[in-house]
């Protein structure tokens, strides 16, 4: 047979399925069942992350239809929303970062680019040139008649009828909210619209309103803070003396602050009025006033102030700070910046920490003793961030607080919190505004702040509905299982979700077409969608209606008049409802897959639920994260050319369960190659030889045993969705099976041969999901039969035998104990002398077996005869070596101890073990009148015998 050429195989296999349309499925007899996957955003080009993630339902796809199933693996194009839009202008505008990624890294050519002008133009060659090439080349068994674009007329009246349902049932409402606002495209963004902060989160910041008297005029200077329980132990303020300020009128009132905080207080519904502009340096050294205590404290330069955050001034407490302890540390030690600006150092050196909480742990000032316990020496320490969060902690959870906060006192601070800051707000002392957790970057380049919108929100804070997704997350098959409770938080905290954007890609807003739903709230059953969308093309798109919709999901018992087009299309809908398997993102549970169960549990009844959700970790290239932008990644084309798509499934599935994160690395992906090459080779060879028959010796059988087992192993592990055990077991697993096999067996008998063949055709079978070209390849060329007619092999009682591979291990573990002992001895034998163990000890073995691993127990039954208890304590040893290793063997090899004979086993094997040791092999039982020089025999247990070196 021809050496392996991976493209050659493949190549000839995907032209063929597309030829047969191999994976295009309708409703049929057989068992249906449906795993879907993410569509992908082709704002750019497929790469091997990408691969991953769609490989994995693939192998279980063709794990299921070799289990009979008619399975269903579709997919389509998801390009609703911004970004597509956002990276056609930076095309347009010829940004070269933009323009770096298409060309070095996704290899668009010139004349491609000019082509890519538009989202669906831009889109579309990401889909064709990229997603589906790679999708086919990797040999994805996707039925491509149902692929679909989010942006397509018939999708959108879809996404209609699914926001006119929610709006009827209240589940979506208008109000003013807070939104990821994009102030280069003026537009609110979600998650998958961003470049950066991905993670970050909403934050209520508290204004503290200091009072100055600049100018003869009143002035409030909001202090923003995350603490406002410390309020009583402010000691002085900081502001960046170099940073742009402003005097604007905020809701009435006079206030200064950053020039950057105008805008958010805008995009915040604040009534905003600039009237003066000047550098923070204007209020260094002017005293302002705490509006709780009436305390004026000192304004400090600090260059460690972001004016960029919240308003630009912030309130220090050192005592409970170990930032603000550092920082007032280090403003005492700078004298001269002091004077610089005209502060008086001694003013500075007069500031003294405030203790206002109580916490166990720590003494009178937290923040000081932090520090100290960190070793802190400078602003600059990394370990500074710490201490402050452990600070945070601990007074937050536990802390109580002082006398002077009057009815708050002795309460604990998370207790009271929420209360004392809206007493303060009453009182007219606190305002607030929100920030991010982090800095948070669109897609397009613009920076992204909170906005307050009237804006359409899914009310996924309606508890009715959340109690609907606990109970899909309660009946889910969440693999990996630690995953459930992941799902339950995410229902438990989710509020209101803004569903619209003002511009992008996408379906309208029915009843205001000036908006349009955004990615994540059009993306939530649109897996129903794939049921019908190679059929739904003969309806015309004015007769997709409500009607129509209700009739096809709902029922005709639903409608007053059932769509009879609908109705047809039903039936499909109903074959392969439910999902089996979703296989998506770790990172997406906190919104897409948790948004997915909300909405199947509200659109359909309870048994069409999805089934199971299985999440896929990420991927690192080098030990490092992939990064498109940065050009850090490996194009699938690439690696398959050099590799082969199936080693590149193959590494993938092999280096992690998917639910781990896993890491390509080019040296172990060669490795994986050349694994699969001396497979075909091996292969080759049993395929070219004489076919034999089945005339079966121990070490056969022995090896079918194992190929039971591994079957059972790779089945199970399957079925829990465990690609990896499932494919380390069919390859790697047992290929150390073979390895011993060529030693043992004469391959040239018909026996040897037969039992190879067999042994191929399982393991095809078994590594078809995996391997698909190779697999099917070497399937036929055994058989005669695609593989796609095959079934996946089922364990044969015939040849499950655990007496069989107990005595076979027999073999093995001596072989191993000779050879140690030649290792250790460093002596070349002539003759190798093995001693089974006595009778006696066969019986008091027996005994172990019936009567179970429980020493008192055997040695109450031993003792009843007579001439076990004339030998004593050697019995009483001797029951406590074996209850020890019959606890530790599995039942079914206890089972079978007792009859095993030893001698008989060694014996079938002396030919073997004279080849493998080149000296004379004898076997004897102790207690007999038996050659034994050095005294061993005594030493020999059931089933570890004594060995003597000559």
């Amino acid at each position: 047979m021809d050496e392996y050429d991976p493209r050659e195989v493949e190549q000839k296999w995907q032209s063929r399925w597309a030829e047969e349309g191999r994976y295009e499925v309708d409703p049929s007899d057989e068992e249906a069942t449906f795993v879907t996957v993410p569509y992908p955003y082709p704002s750019g080009g497929m790469h091997i992350g990408h691969a991953r993630t769609y490989t994995v339902p693939d192998v279980w796809a063709r794990y299921r239809r070799l289990q009979g199933d008619n399975v269903l693996f579709p997919i389509a194009w998801h390009v609703t929303g911004t970004p597509i839009v956002g990276a056609v202008e930076r095309l347009k505008n010829r940004e070269e970062d933009q323009l770096s990624v298409l060309q070095d890294t996704y290899n668009v050519s010139d004349d491609e680019l000019a082509e890519m002008e538009t989202p669906m133009g831009y889109a579309r060659h990401f889909i064709e040139e990229s997603y589906r090439k790679n999708m086919r080349s990797l040999g994805l068994s996707i039925d491509w008649r149902r692929q679909f674009t989010t942006n397509d007329d018939r999708y959108s009246k879809f996404i209609t009828w699914q926001y006119e349902t929610l709006k009827e049932r209240g589940l979506l409402e208008k109000g003013l909210h807070p939104v990821k606002y994009c102030t280069n495209e003026r537009n609110p963004v979600t998650t998958h619209d961003l470049l950066e902060g991905e993670e970050a989160e909403f934050q209520e910041y508290t204004l503290v309103k200091f009072g100055w008297t600049g100018d003869e005029r009143d002035v409030t200077v909001p202090m923003a803070t995350l603490r406002p329980e410390t309020v009583h132990g402010v000691t002085n303020a900081y502001i960046d003396p170099d940073a742009d300020y402003v005097e604007a009128a905020v809701d009435g009132e006079r206030w200064l602050v950053s020039e950057s905080a105008v805008e958010k207080l805008e995009l915040q519904e604040r009534d905003v009025t600039v009237h003066d502009h000047f550098a923070g340096e204007r209020l260094v050294g002017e005293r302002v006033t705490n509006p709780v205590t009436g305390d004026e404290v000192l304004v400090l330069p600090a260059s460690f102030v972001d004016a960029d955050n919240a308003t630009g001034v912030v309130m220090s407490v050192p005592a409970h700070s170990p930032d603000d302890w550092v920082a007032l540390r280090e403003a005492k030690d700078d004298d001269a910046r002091m004077e610089r600006y005209g502060i008086d150092p001694a003013a500075v050196e007069a500031i003294e920490p405030k203790a206002i909480i109580d916490v166990e742990g720590y003494g009178e000032f937290p923040a000081r003793d932090a520090v100290s316990e960190h070793g802190i020496e400078s602003s600059d320490d990394p370990a500074l961030e710490d201490a402050t969060q452990e600070v945070y902690n601990r007074e937050f959870h536990s802390g109580t607080l002082k006398e002077m906060y009057g009815d708050y006192a002795g309460e604990v601070v998370e207790d009271v919190r929420d209360e004392l800051k809206a007493d303060f707000e009453a009182r007219g002392s606190f305002d607030s505004m929100q920030e991010f957790s982090e800095e948070v970057v669109c897609r397009c380049g613009g920076d992204v702040e909170v906005a307050k919108q009237e804006t359409w929100f899914l009310r996924y804070d309606d508890e009715e509905w959340k109690q609907k997704a606990h109970d899909a997350v309660a009946q889910l098959d969440a693999i990996p299982e630690n995953t459930r409770e992941q799902y339950d938080h995410t229902i438990d905290w989710l509020n209101e979700w803004p569903a619209i954007r003002n511009y992008g890609l996408g379906t309208r807003l029915p009843w205001d077409d000036e908006f349009v739903i955004e990615p994540l709230s059009d993306s939530t059953i649109y897996m129903s969608y794939y049921t019908i969308a190679h059929r739904i093309d003969d309806v015309p798109v004015e007769e997709l209606d409500r009607n129509f919709f209700d009739t096809l999901f709902f029922g005709p018992e639903e409608t007053d008049d059932p769509d009879e087009a609908a109705l047809d299309l039903r039936e499909e809908w109903d074959y392969w409802y439910p999902v089996d398997y979703r296989c998506s993102g770790n990172d997406l549970i906190s919104n897409h897959l948790t948004f997915y169960l909300f909405h199947h549990a509200e659109f359909f009844e309870q048994s069409d639920w999805p089934k199971g959700i299985t999440v896929m970790g990420m991927g690192l290239l080098e030990g490092e994260k992939m990064s498109s932008s940065k050009g850090h990644v490996v194009l699938p084309q690439e690696a398959i050319q050099r590799y082969g798509a199936d080693t590149v499934r193959f590494f993938l599935l092999n280096s992690a369960e998917p639910w781990q994160d896993y890491d390509w690395r080019s040296e172990q992906v060669e490795s994986t190659r050349d694994q699969l090459d001396r497979f075909w080779n091996r292969a080759a060879d049993i395929i070219e030889g004489e076919a034999g028959e089945p005339d079966l010796e121990h070490v056969d059988r022995w090896l079918l045993a194992k190929l039971q087992d591994t079957i059972r192993e790779a089945t199970e592990a399957m079925d829990r969705f465990e690609t990896r055990t499932a494919s380390q077991a069919a390859f790697y697993g047992f290929e150390e099976h073979l390895k011993w096999y060529r030693k043992r067996a004469d391959l040239d008998r018909p026996g040897a041969r037969w039992t190879l063949r067999e042994v191929l055709s399982a393991r095809l079978r078994l590594l078809a999901p995996f391997v698909p070209f190779l697999a099917t390849e070497l399937h036929e060329r055994l058989t005669g039969d695609p593989i796609a007619e095959a079934e996946w092999p089922e364990p044969d009682p015939e040849f499950e035998s655990a007496r069989t591979e107990l005595e076979e291990r027999l073999v093995e573990h001596l072989t191993d104990d000779v050879r140690d002992i030649v290792d250790v001895t460093d002596t070349d034998p002539d003759t190798v002398r093995v001693y089974v163990a006595a009778d006696w000890k066969r019986t008091v073995l027996s005994e172990v077996v019936e009567t179970g691993p429980d020493v008192g127990a055997v040695m109450g039954s031993v003792m009843q005869k007579e001439e076990l208890r004339e030998k004593g304590d050697a019995v009483n040893d001797l029951v406590q070596d074996l209850v020890e290793d019959v606890r530790e063997r599995p039942d079914a090899e206890v089972d079978v101890l007792a009859e095993v004979d030893e001698v008989a086993v060694y014996e079938n094997a002396r030919d073997f073990l004279e080849r493998e040791f080149d000296a004379d092999v004898a076997v004897y039982r102790e207690g007999e009148d038996v050659p034994d020089p050095a005294d061993k025999a005594r030493h020999a247990v059931p089933m570890r015998p004594a060995v003597h070196l000559e």
